[in-house]
């Protein structure tokens, strides 16, 4: 089977759809068959052989790649949805909702139009998706969505100074662990580990592989070791120069290299 990747949001999440014998490029724009109707797309990854034994669900049909007019309802569809973005914000206000609007989106026929919102607790918007309904005359979906994904459709800066990953490349969100910090010897403060939208840092993931592999070589930290200058107990390492720091007799102290201690005298 021949797929294309694609996506309908910059750095959103990545769907697979079928190419339909079309030979599709990268950064191409193309209608698609969606469960909610059809949907204007970005193709990510090109067309491209798959096994369908390994696809494992069944993929909807690219329907055409864009057209001119396409494009001019596509973007008509953006500035209706800004519009209505606007004005949903109002409503909320108006009933005295506590929930904060991020987005609002149609789909490429406007058969949906989507909210994603947040809000700190369950929200009954019953009353807002029935105004809603009588103003834009189209089925409403108001999504409730984590932190995490108000981070990536908000953009910042990150305590790095970059940019935030989720909202400059990041497709998904892959998890991310307590432990990872652990492994790479971060001060579990809050303030440390800690992305802007209150979560562990992506950026976690990143090196987590290779610490653990580089580890795996060394002694670790209390474990007693035998040394050029005698028998002591594993105090520092230093994974990347590859050195440990021994606490020797008299509260004496002394760095080695792996090659010094790691001769089988690691007990």
């Amino acid at each position: 089977m021949r797929v294309i990747g694609a996506n309908f949001k910059t750095n959103g999440r990545i769907y697979y759809f079928i190419d339909n014998g079309l030979e599709i490029k990268a950064n191409t724009s193309i209608i698609v068959e969606t469960e909610k109707g059809l949907q204007y797309a970005s193709v990510i990854i090109p067309s491209v052989e798959m096994d369908e034994s390994s696809i494992g669900v069944e993929l909807k049909p690219v329907i055409r790649v864009v057209t001119v007019e396409d494009e001019k309802k596509h973007q008509k569809n953006l500035a209706d949805a800004n519009k209505a973005y606007l004005e949903s914000r109002e409503i909320v206000n108006t009933l005295n909702l506590k929930m904060n609007i991020l987005d609002a989106s149609y789909t490429f026929d406007r058969n949906q139009l989507l909210f994603n919102f947040v809000a700190e607790s369950r929200v009954d918007f019953r009353e807002l998706a029935k105004k809603l309904a009588q103003l834009y005359h189209t089925r409403i979906e108001l999504r409730q969505i984590g932190v995490r994904d108000k981070a990536k459709e908000v953009g910042g800066l990150g305590p790095c100074g970059r940019f935030l990953c989720c909202n400059s490349f990041l497709s998904d969100f892959a998890s991310v662990s307590i432990n990872m910090a652990k492994n790479q010897y971060i001060a579990l403060n809050p303030t440390k580990i800690n992305g802007v939208c209150g979560r562990l840092l992506c950026c976690l993931n990143y090196e987590d592989e290779i610490y653990t592999e580089l580890k795996r070589e060394m002694p670790q930290l209390g474990s007693f070791i035998d040394t050029p200058d005698g028998h002591g107990k594993v105090v520092g390492i230093d994974i990347f120069k590859k050195l440990v720091t021994v606490e020797l007799k008299d509260r004496k102290y002394g760095k080695y290299s792996l090659s010094e201690v790691n001769n089988g005298s690691i007990t």
